[in-house]
């Protein structure tokens, strides 16, 4: 007796403990409804960062390269050690750079047509050749610059969109010893001074590419904006 009561009880317990049909399409609804709540969220972060992590590379090399620069000259700045023209910035990234494209004082082939700041305003393209008489390159990393003496212009995955200063596009000023930052009077620049130049000129729509830079920079390296 006591045998049968047990296998009727187990065997009613495995029944219970199985799923309809209808208990399984609404579970998947659920996580259809989350997931779509979710995932754009999701990819927007992840390319963010992705971004985030190319410039940083960008920084890193170009850091790196200013410092074995200076110490190569045996020089304590720039200036000193004669960066001061297209011709200094030639032999700089050709001595310290791979470069898959030499585009000279022409950027047209090395970037795309067209850039827009977050607003969705258009800026045009890059300085590619007048008054500044540019340098312009696409290194092996895919990353495209733009420079003269005491500025860069980087698109960290080249001609490849969104083209968008503040996403994949950034302006990064150089400075005599060789530090990395915004435009301000002297590196490095404060919070106060990186968060202002971010308000008045990263997202709104400004002729200029200043201001994103410095705002990754105050958040440790995050896209927050």
């Amino acid at each position: 007796m006591d045998t049968d009561f047990s296998r009727f009880t187990s065997h009613f317990s495995l029944k219970r403990s199985a799923f309809t049909l209808a208990e399984v399409l609404v579970t998947l609804g659920i996580i259809g409804v989350v997931s779509a709540m979710t995932v754009p969220t999701l990819m927007q972060n992840y390319q963010r960062q992705s971004y985030v992590t190319q410039l940083h590379k960008v920084y890193n090399e170009f850091s790196q390269a200013y410092t074995r620069y200076l110490s190569d000259k045996n020089a304590l700045n720039l200036q000193e050690a004669g960066y001061t023209d297209a011709a200094s910035m030639d032999n700089f990234m050709k001595t310290y750079f791979k470069i898959v494209k030499d585009c000279g004082d022409d950027g047209t082939d090395c970037f795309a047509s067209e850039y827009k700041k977050i607003d969705g305003s258009s800026l045009g393209v890059v300085i590619t050749s007048g008054t500044y008489d540019p340098r312009n390159y696409v290194l092996a990393n895919g990353a495209s610059i733009s420079m003269i003496p005491r500025q860069i212009h980087v698109d960290v995955n080249g001609k490849k969109g969104p083209n968008i200063i503040g996403r994949d596009v950034f302006a990064i000023h150089v400075f005599d010893d060789g530090t990395l930052d915004e435009a301000c009077a002297s590196a490095p620049c404060s919070s106060d001074f990186r968060e202002t130049v971010f308000n008045n000129s990263c997202t709104k729509q400004a002729s200029v590419w200043w201001g994103c830079f410095g705002k990754i920079l105050n958040d440790n390296w995050q896209m927050t904006y």
